[in-house]
């Protein structure tokens, strides 16, 4: 089973002129960008709900500045991300709150991030009892991570819940007695989902979170919410996260990371080569396995700007060695030229902080692009030196 490309078109993106973009290239539309960001502290704002930045989706610093002006803070999934918070995105406690959650930590980590995070995350009791002592002392609170036991995901890849996951603490086996160990919960369980996908999650969770109540402080309720998306239910979201507020006596976080940038970058890339075996072949100089590794890991094919309905069908493979560096097959209205520049939509987030150097392909630069007064201004380039850093 593959997954579907979320992205509602190509809105703005429609009108850039992709001749003034050297590929490859990510190009993030900072004008979408706030526009998400002003949906969600809309939802904030009604909801009283706390909505934090996952950097794990979209950790493009230069745009830490504008994400402070809309959201309550950042969750980081280890130390790095951590840190990348605490020196871009929030440096002063006062600015916003760090939350961190990662699968296991080292001692070295939990030293590490207790200065940096206001809330540190366990996985697992045994890292609760391991580590918990040593932030005695800390201005820092405790969590457990909860698996709700309800798979709701397209793939089993991205499911939290799937059968046999290492994510979070069983709801089945999760001990009343651990709410006198924490001060919140945390359930993350959709990817890329709505309203009904979340409501179910939180009946899964209800009886547990009504044993809870009077002794926790707060419920983070993960990411995975389309929030951004037109079709999102936010009215009902905005009811159910007030209701649980008031219903459980807890403070109530969000931490969505594609719905900050949905929509808001695409990867721009140029036709190198074609070719011709059971159809036409043409060579970009972007990689789904390098570039877009959820086009391969999902799998799932990206939407194409100006894709037509009918005409000549071309399949699109990236320059890499592997077989498998295959993009998607897409319908053009005109036999495609070398030297063609292309866009794949909605690439903003889980592309860029995913991407490898595998084979020695150069990675895409990144471009911010003002749809307003279509403005362009290049803010990273890659070179050989990043390739020759990663190894020695």
């Amino acid at each position: 089973m593959a997954m579907e490309t979320k992205s509602a078109g190509p809105g703005r993106f429609a009108r850039l002129d992709l001749s003034r973009i050297a590929s490859p290239a990510f190009v993030i539309d900072t004008r979408k960008l706030e526009e998400n960001l002003q949906i969600l502290a809309a939802v904030s704002n009604a909801s009283g709900a706390k909505i934090l930045t996952a950097l794990k989706a979209f950790s493009l610093w230069s745009a830490a500045p504008l994400i402070r002006q809309y959201l309550d803070g950042a969750c980081a999934s280890g130390i790095y991300e951590a840190r990348l918070a605490k020196k871009y995105y929030f440096p002063d406690k006062t600015d916003g709150e760090i939350s961190v959650f990662s699968p296991a930590y080292r001692q070295s980590d939990i030293e590490s991030l207790s200065d940096i995070c206001g809330h540190i995350i366990f996985n697992s009791v045994a890292q609760l009892e391991k580590y918990g002592p040593l932030l005695k002392g800390k201005n820092v609170q405790k969590a457990l991570r909860l698996n709700p036991q309800i798979p709701l995901g397209e793939v089993a890849t991205y499911d939290p819940s799937a059968a046999g996951s290492r994510l979070g603490v069983p709801l089945g086996d999760f001990d009343s007695g651990l709410l006198d160990q924490i001060d919140g919960l945390h359930i993350h369980n959709l990817c890329e989902q709505g309203l009904p996908e979340l409501e179910k999650t939180v009946a899964a969770a209800m009886p547990l979170l009504t044993r809870a109540k009077g002794k926790l402080k707060w419920l983070n309720l993960g990411g995975g919410h389309m929030i951004t998306s037109p079709h999102y239910d936010r009215d009902g979201l905005i009811k159910l996260l007030r209701h649980l507020a008031d219903e459980l006596a807890l403070e109530i976080y969000l931490e969505p990371g594609t719905a900050i940038a949905f929509d808001a970058g695409i990867l721009v890339g140029e036709i190198l080569d074609i070719t011709e075996n059971d159809g036409l072949n043409a060579i970009v100089d972007i990689s789904a396995t390098c570039h877009m590794p959820d086009v391969l890991e999902a799998p799932y094919r990206p939407a194409l700007l100006g894709e037509a309905d009918k005409g000549v069908r071309v399949r699109f493979g990236g320059p890499s060695c592997l077989a498998g560096d295959v993009i998607g097959r897409y319908c053009l209205a005109r036999t495609p030229q070398i030297g063609d520049k292309i866009a794949f939509l909605d690439q903003a987030h889980y592309s860029m902080v995913k991407t490898t150097m595998f084979n020695g392909v150069p990675l895409p630069s990144i471009m911010l692009w003002d749809s307003d007064d279509d403005s362009l201004q290049m803010v990273k380039t890659f070179s050989f030196d990043d390739f020759e850093g990663r190894l020695s």
